[in-house]
């Protein structure tokens, strides 16, 4: 559902989030300032975060797939899962589960299988590969389990369409940006578009249990996922899926189990707003990235995930995803970090080194 914004330019979604449509991004992107404007500005009603609608029909059927794999993948045997984390990178490749800290410790709520969808292997210097495993590491992909023969293909088919759509976004988002970037001789899009870091999440959040129950109703709206920034320049996002478990094994699609369930987003004046994205739209949110690379101007988006109780709610779990864009690691970010130390202060921040150990965004 959209509405019409003051700006007739400009057209929003029943909960304020600009909503642009991909025809109009493919075919007059700089048409689309003043929606970005409104999306990614300062403005105290900014959300950070727009919605793209209208995409090619290979969209929804390349998003269900991977996410019901996602959901197979996470029910496999936790032994046959772990062959596919990979400590060496600080679980920034393959399976992570428990790596991760959220609000003061290991987050055991959710897994994720993260992969480059773009490049298998990047081509860089070994002295790189060796300083930054986790963006220049090789994917992992479970290509010899049955349960998901499908798996890296899948993979590869979303992470590269949410990369493309990622891609016109920044060209569109060029003539905003440019005015608040501390070099201003820089390209958003060739800042994506000739990455070598580009990382995709596929999260599956475990239904909840005695070990990991739901949050009470009067709990802080972030005591399930705590409100963070992506340290990404760019994030793209797909609509959550919810499946549910049946008798028969295979997992049926159920609508979210309750209202307050989603992601939350704090507006740059503050106020807290729940935004969802429809099952044929996707998302894309301002990273910290960004907001170094324009010494503050355009902020990074605080966000969080809730799952609020419901019925049945022990059989039901979350599924989606996200792909995080970002400049290579020598790209120089503000006067004192380029993006390879901004991110390894981050990863130092949130995980614990376990001989390396972490994850990657």
């Amino acid at each position: 559902m959209v509405t019409v914004a003051t700006d007739p330019n400009i057209t929003l979604t029943s909960e304020g989030a600009v909503s642009v449509s991909y025809h109009t991004l493919v075919n007059s992107p700089l048409s689309l300032t003043p929606s970005i404007n409104k999306a990614f500005g300062s403005h105290p009603d900014s959300l950070g975060i727009i919605i793209v609608r209208d995409l090619p029909s290979t969209y929804v059927p390349a998003r269900d797939r991977l996410l019901k794999l996602a959901y197979r993948f996470a029910n496999l045997d936790p032994k046959l899962r772990e062959r596919y984390a990979d400590p060496k990178s600080r679980y920034s490749f393959g399976w992570s589960h428990g790596k991760e800290i959220m609000n003061g410790k290991p987050d055991t709520m959710k897994g994720s299988y993260y992969a480059n969808p773009v490049l298998d292997e990047p081509n860089v210097p070994r002295e790189l590969r060796d300083a930054y495993p986790e963006y220049y590491g090789k994917n992992i992909w479970p290509s010899d389990t049955p349960e998901v023969q499908d798996f890296e293909q899948a993979f590869k088919d979303l992470g590269r369409f949410v990369f493309g759509v990622g891609c016109q976004l920044a060209v569109a988002c060029q003539p905003f940006a440019s005015s608040y970037l501390s070099d201003s001789s820089l390209s958003l899009a060739d800042l994506i578009g000739k990455s070598q870091t580009v990382k995709a999440r596929l999260l599956h959040y475990f239904p909840p249990s005695p070990e990991n129950p739901l949050p009470a109703e009067d709990e802080a709206i972030d005591s399930w996922c705590g409100f963070h920034l992506d340290h990404s320049l760019l994030t793209g996002l797909c609509s959550a899926m919810y499946l549910r478990r049946e008798p028969s094994g295979e997992p049926s699609v159920v609508r979210s189990p309750s209202p307050s369930s989603g992601l939350y987003i704090r507006t740059r004046g503050g106020a807290l707003t729940k935004v969802s994205i429809p099952a044929n739209c996707l998302a894309f949110q301002t990273g910290e990235a960004l907001e170094l690379a324009t010494a503050g101007k355009l902020r990074a988006t605080p966000h969080c995930v809730r799952v609020g109780a419901a019925k049945d709610a022990e059989n039901i779990s979350r599924e989606t995803f996200a792909l995080f864009m970002q400049p290579n690691v020598d790209q120089q970010l503000s006067a004192t970090e380029n993006f390879g130390q901004f991110s390894k202060r981050i990863f130092d921040e949130h995980y614990k080194d376990e001989s390396a150990g972490g994850a990657a965004m």
